[in-house]
């Protein structure tokens, strides 16, 4: 049961990358970006395959050679998801990747040179109508600003990037986004903020070298979280020292908790005390492990006992309340005459979690073509 979330959204400027909308009133995207050698065309291809298969809607790769161009027009020619192609100081590579699809370029302007450099790049975007992402970082600010601040600064990180927004508006392109990473949460949060009432096009959320697994996860939730509360962001990425599947899946769970977009099964489970009737952690560990490929939008409590259970499932599409033996179980919010052995609760829940997934696509297609007769 997916309610809608209470966060009031800043409007902004919509623009496309490939398939995808970024800002104005489309669905919050999430990115995520290869760390394989790009001129390994196999290995990127794959793992561009898995962050995709993941839930992402958009996937970076980085360019930092014109090897590396000419491998991304093979990966480009082998992929369906929206690719942007992150680029440092070369216009030439720009050029290049953009005549070989990219859908985006991560670029900026000022980095690239001279005034005839820039308004290359930025008149083959406009030709081609690909946007460009404006990504300024803490750790990378120009000199002239670092000596100015002393030390990385929200204000020196909307300076920055306000100097590549006026490159852009000077040559009339509109046509991009923005993001100000820090890897630190307060550094980062106020840059955002800053920006967020000097422009309006969409902003590319991140808390840029978060670190690794675990500690990247709480730094990136609430970073982002603070951000996604104010109703600032259009885009995001989790930035982990950890497998990129796992930047994604944390970004949806970050969405998720704030009801701004649900993908795949929402858990609600207990943190396991005496009082639990079955082991808690390891069904939760089986469950999520055998539903990862459910993208349908649900919620599935999974309470050890009756203290909590039952409120908790009646609050979702599938529910279960610990009890000895034999254990409640409940559809969308009823309990049913049924009870699950605790001796084989996984096999049992996922049969259920697959049917009902399988009534709520069903239901989906049903509500589409209703619409499409309308």
């Amino acid at each position: 049961m997916f309610h809608e979330s209470p966060i009031k959204r800043k409007l902004t400027k919509k623009i496309w990358v490939g398939k995808v909308a970024v800002g104005g009133d489309a669905p919050i995207s999430v990115q995520s970006m290869t760390n394989t050698e790009t001129t390994d065309v196999d290995a990127t291809v794959a793992q561009i395959q898995q962050i995709a298969d993941a839930g992402a809607d958009i996937v970076r790769v980085s360019v930092p050679t014109m090897e590396a161009a000419e491998a991304f027009k093979i990966i480009k020619q082998r992929v369906d998801v929206p690719l942007v192609t992150d680029i440092h100081f070369d216009y030439r590579i720009a050029l290049k990747v953009a005549e070989y699809g990219a859908d985006c370029l991560r670029i900026n302007p000022g980095n690239i040179g001279n005034e005839q450099r820039i308004r290359a790049v930025v008149d083959c975007a406009r030709d081609k109508n690909i946007p460009i992402r404006i990504g300024v970082n803490g750790g990378s600010l120009e000199r002239d600003i670092q000596e100015k601040y002393g030390e990385p600064t929200a204000e020196a990180l909307l300076e920055s990037a306000m100097r590549h927004v006026d490159i852009l508006d000077r040559l009339n392109f509109d046509q991009f986004k923005v993001s100000v990473k820090a890897s630190d949460v307060f550094l980062a949060v106020g840059a955002y903020r800053l920006l967020s009432k000097q422009i309006d096009n969409p902003l590319h959320l991140g808390i840029t070298e978060a670190g690794g697994a675990r500690a990247g996860a709480v730094k990136s939730a609430i970073g982002l979280g603070m951000l996604l509360n104010d109703g600032i962001g259009d885009t995001l990425r989790v930035s982990l020292a950890a497998d990129p599947v796992q930047e994604v899946k944390i970004g949806f769970d970050i969405l998720k908790s704030l009801r701004i977009r649900s993908r795949g099964i929402n858990f609600i489970a207990c943190p396991s005390c005496s009082r639990q009737e079955f082991d808690v952690i390891s069904t939760m560990n089986a469950l999520e492990e055998r539903l990862e490929d459910i993208v349908t939008p649900m919620s599935v409590s999974v309470i050890g006992c009756v203290v909590n259970g039952p409120g908790e499932a009646l609050a979702s599409d599938i529910g279960l309340a610990g009890a000895k033996g034999h254990s409640g179980f409940y559809l969308g919010g009823e309990r049913q005459k049924e009870r699950i052995d605790n001796t084989n609760i996984v096999d049992t829940l996922e049969r259920h979690i697959r049917a009902k997934a399988n009534i709520l696509d069903e239901s989906k297609r049903i509500d589409v073509a209703d619409l499409s007769q309308s």
